[in-house]
């Protein structure tokens, strides 16, 4: 068990890399038609691109998604430049799952990552199943502790769990359980997907088990059930059988609508561009999540990571500028800006 997380993590990012169609490109979003403003009456200099989240300010409402951890120099590469160039930018940041840490502890420095990003907002990250293979408050607290976090992400994976030949599968009564975290950590809880989205059901749920931060991580963007189904010698094929399951990421932030006054949604999954991006605030989202277009850059350097930032700041911007809007408080939530949606996806 000592080595199976580590190679794990490793061959996930080996597979992400090397495999055609890991990335599912589904463009849901680009069934979503802005109206666009010829006269936007604003000056595209004068636009503020920046948000409060979590009483921190960042410079445009992006969070690069939990990727990696690990005992092993390149996935800690990946997070200290992923997490220097969060820093330069003024940017949020979540790390890969931490459990690998409780059974490497040669894996707890790779999340270390404070110390290359005073400032920035950073996430914790564990998986929410672990709640009920002998994890708890402890484990959370250590989790939360060795990013030195401002919140941690519990994240929901029970496609991939399923498909995963060392799979942790029962997902029973964990609502209660993460209700319990909730109360009892000193830090916010955000509870995410990762890549198969949130249902309106499942946030009811959490809403009685005091969760008020929601990481929808819809389908659209990198297909972990497939990941696995590279991992897998032998599992039927489920994985490329499911490999788009779940619920689009924008589907998924509407479905959530009814709840915007209870919760703070994060959206992610299939996010590719700053006009992705500003379409996600348009239906809620406080908080865009990228992850893999962050991938590459990040095993190369942080001015690789900073240049793909600078790119989706500078396309949020236009975007913002060509629907008319000077900041994104008047962005989110503002259905007016939308022309047409065609949902037949």
């Amino acid at each position: 068990m000592h080595d199976l997380n580590n190679v794990r993590k490793t061959e996930h990012i080996q597979i992400i890399n090397s495999r055609e169609g890991i990335d599912r490109d589904k463009n849901y979003f680009d069934n979503i038609i802005l109206k666009h403003r010829a006269l936007p009456e604003i000056n595209l200099n004068d636009i503020d691109t920046g948000i409060e989240f979590m009483r921190k300010k960042l410079s445009f409402p992006l969070l690069i998604s939990s990727m990696t951890g690990g005992d092993n120099e390149m996935v800690a590469k990946i997070n200290r430049n992923c997490a220097l160039a969060a820093q330069e930018t003024g940017v949020a940041m979540g790390v890969g799952s931490q459990r690998v840490m409780f059974s490497s502890p040669g894996a707890r420095d790779s999340f270390a990552i404070r110390r290359y990003a005073p400032n920035a907002l950073l996430f914790a990250n564990l998986g929410a199943v672990q709640l009920n293979y002998g994890f708890g408050l402890g484990e959370c607290r250590e989790a939360v502790h060795a990013v030195a976090a401002d919140a941690l992400y519990l994240h929901l994976n029970p496609l991939q769990e399923a498909i995963q030949p060392e799979g942790n599968v029962d997902f029973s009564g964990l609502a209660g359980k993460i209700g319990a975290i909730a109360e009892q950590l000193s830090c916010p809880v955000i509870i995410k997907e990762v890549g198969a989205g949130i249902a309106d059901d499942d946030v009811e749920l959490l809403m009685q088990n005091n969760i008020h931060y929601i990481d929808v991580a819809g389908a659209g963007g990198t297909s972990w059930s497939l990941i696995e189904e590279f991992r897998s010698n032998n599992n039927y094929g489920l994985g490329t059988q499911f490999q788009d399951w779940g619920i689009p990421t924008p589907l998924a932030l509407t479905m959530l609508e009814k709840f915007k006054q209870r919760i703070t949604v994060i959206a992610s999954g299939g996010i590719r561009s700053g006009v992705d991006m500003a379409k996600s605030v348009i239906l809620g989202a406080s908080l865009c999540g990228i992850a893999k277009p962050f991938l590459k850059p990040a095993m190369e350097s942080a001015e690789a990571v900073i240049s793909v930032i600078e790119k989706l700041k500078q396309e949020f911007k236009v975007a913002m500028f060509l629907t008319g809007v000077k900041n994104v408080k008047s962005m989110q939530n503002n259905k007016k800006l939308i022309l047409k949606w065609d949902e037949g996806l």
